[in-house]
């Protein structure tokens, strides 16, 4: 069964004029999706803002790099929250082949300013490799939590957890990495990374992230854990979204953005799809609410 349906129209971010654009996070802003994603050409975060999730407006600079620093040449794959009236981004900063996170805020959610002149998560144990990257953060209880990939930098390789009080100063979990690929799945035998994080009511934390087959081949899947940390259980029906032959997302589908739509019942996953070195952003639509329904008793043992 496929569950997830592309836009016909897709892709609904980036084309050759505008250049590559990539790693979104999407969230709801007055009614409106707001998209903050990575601008390759400009080596910049941006936004953009939609009221269908279609039809997106023109991109917005949020934060530029700053080589002077030292770790942020580039700067990309970022994401947002507005809490109490302050707008927070957690971004990543990369030079010289290494990948750290840096936090900026902004009053009015277009101009950003660092609070940090260092990173605020950097790479030190093994399993972290050369960077660490793709910051997911959900505000819960007076606690900042964050998902990040670590590994590569080209690449990264797993999924980590860590917790703040002020989102700024992290503790990273003890049993890191929470999650790392399964090499029984094709889809993911080589690696994993890019995630997306959505706590529901009825399915726990979910987790939507990027699989790769090998380096360069990527689809996307979904796991659900009751806590977020621990005994993440993967769909039977991964991979959700894989490569179209010969479209503009022929080669990999990389990083969701994903969010529930009350109004019309049904789940709005947003990725970048990449055609040799071309990356625009496209949409994805399901309408069935339980992404681990198990149509077939032998399929109830996913791994």
């Amino acid at each position: 069964m496929e569950y997830f349906k592309k836009y016909d129209k897709n892709p609904v971010l980036g084309c050759e004029t505008l250049g590559s654009m990539f790693d979104a996070y999407v969230s709801k802003e007055n009614k409106m999706f707001r998209m903050d994603f990575s601008y390759r050409n400009k080596k910049s975060c941006a936004v953009s803002f939609s009221s269908d999730g279609v039809n997106w407006s023109t991109p917005v600079i949020t934060l530029e790099p700053n080589p002077q620093s030292g770790w942020e040449d580039d700067i990309n794959r970022n994401c947002v929250l507005c809490i109490a009236g302050v707008y927070k981004m957690w971004y990543t900063g990369q030079a010289n082949g290494h990948s750290w996170i840096g936090y900026a805020e902004s009053t009015d959610g277009y101009h950003f300013e660092r609070k940090s002149a260092v990173p605020v998560l950097a790479f030190e144990h093994v399993w972290e490799g050369d960077s660490v990257m793709n910051p997911c953060v959900l505000y819960e209880e007076g606690k900042y939590k964050m998902w990040y990939s670590a590994g590569d930098t080209y690449e990264p390789n797993v999924i980590a957890y860590a917790e703040s009080d002020d989102g700024v100063n992290w503790i990273k979990w003890g049993n890191n990495p929470i999650f790392a690929c399964n090499k029984e799945n094709y889809f993911e035998q080589d690696r994993i990374g890019g995630c997306s994080i959505i706590k529901t009511e009825d399915m726990n934390y979910l987790m939507f992230y990027i699989g790769y087959e090998d380096i360069d081949t990527a689809r996307i899947c979904v796991a659900r854990s009751k806590n977020g940390i621990t005994n993440w259980e993967r769909s039977c029906h991964n991979p959700l979204i894989v490569p179209t032959p010969g479209e503009w997302d022929g080669d990999a589908c990389y990083k969701p953005a994903v969010a529930w739509n009350d109004k019309e019942n049904k789940w709005m996953l947003w990725y970048n799809g990449r055609k040799q070195s071309n990356e625009y952003i496209g949409l994805a639509e399901c309408f069935v609410r339980n992404l681990f329904y198990a149509e077939q008793t032998e399929k109830s043992k996913c791994v």
